[in-house]
């Protein structure tokens, strides 16, 4: 320690490096495919912008899927504890994801429409892992991989998920294993089909929440889904902030009404009886 400026000196320390015996943090990562992965359009300065936001949001996705696959898998075991976890980093993912319109948000009409043709057709509404993500979460829509009719692997990766009971089906399932009176077609339903809300459901969950001690474990899981569709919901309203203050109410690249289209799918709730029953707690 050198007493005069109180830092450390590490000028005679003796750091060795043997990249030969082992792979480096770069070959690990991959990170020559990932940082040569940006492949501006255009000659415009922003486009680079706009290009790694919306390739990190797809990494962070990809996680999301990761960890909801994973919790739903812990679900149907009964085994809540691990899954707790998960969809916690579900919900501190969703953040970043938020705060990452805050970054597009500093392009301007300007910056975005002087490459904005070069575009084509490509939208965010053609991301199938936001897609695989909405099923998971419950927000079911066959129509939707129509789109990736052209990719087989990708459209049955999306059928899969969208014919598999989401992470709100799982837990109304449990529900039912621990007693709580779920109807039997909510329990064996067609999974693809959109889920609907039910006063005999809204019914279970209020149980659960007057005998929180009782079942502290589902009452837990209850609180991680809705803050996971709080989270979500943020996520969607600075999407719609984002585009409004970019490009106001033109239609959006891939043929959607823009701003309309996402203000329309504010008002989806995936979880829609642990909303209702908080007026009757």
């Amino acid at each position: 320690m050198n007493k005069e400026t109180d830092r450390v000196d590490l000028s005679n320390e003796q750091v060795h490096w043997d990249l030969g015996s082992s792979q480096s943090y770069g070959q690990y990562l991959h990170l020559e495919q990932l940082l040569s992965a940006q492949h501006p359009v255009s000659h415009e300065h922003d486009e680079m912008l706009f290009i790694v936001i919306h390739q990190a949001s797809e990494l962070w996705i990809k996680l999301c899927l990761h960890e909801l696959t994973a919790a739903c898998e812990h679900i149907r075991r009964d085994d809540l504890g691990p899954s707790f976890k998960m969809l916690a980093r579900v919900a501190r993912i969703q953040n970043q994801l938020t705060q990452s319109w805050d970054i597009l948000a500093t392009m301007t009409p300007f910056d975005y429409s002087s490459f904005r043709n070069h575009l084509g057709k490509s939208s965010g509404f053609q991301s199938y892992q936001y897609r695989m993500l909405e099923f998971m979460l419950g927000n079911k829509n066959a129509d939707m991989i129509r789109v990736h009719a052209q990719h087989p692997q990708i459209h049955e990766a999306l059928q899969r998920t969208l014919l598999a009971p989401s992470i709100y089906d799982e837990s109304l399932r449990l529900l039912s294993r621990r007693g709580y009176d779920i109807p039997r077609e909510y329990l064996d339903r067609d999974f693809s089909q959109p889920y609907t809300a039910d006063k005999r459901v809204a019914a279970a969950w209020l149980g659960v929440y007057h005998n929180v001690k009782e079942h502290w474990d589902l009452y837990e899981l209850a609180e991680k889904l809705v803050d996971l569709d709080y989270k979500f919901q943020h996520w969607r309203f600075s999407h719609m902030k984002t585009v409004e203050r970019i490009i106001g109410y033109k239609r959006g690249t891939g043929g959607t009404g823009g701003v309309s289209y996402l203000a329309k799918a504010l008002e989806l709730r995936a979880f829609p009886e642990l909303w209702t029953i908080r007026t009757s707690i």
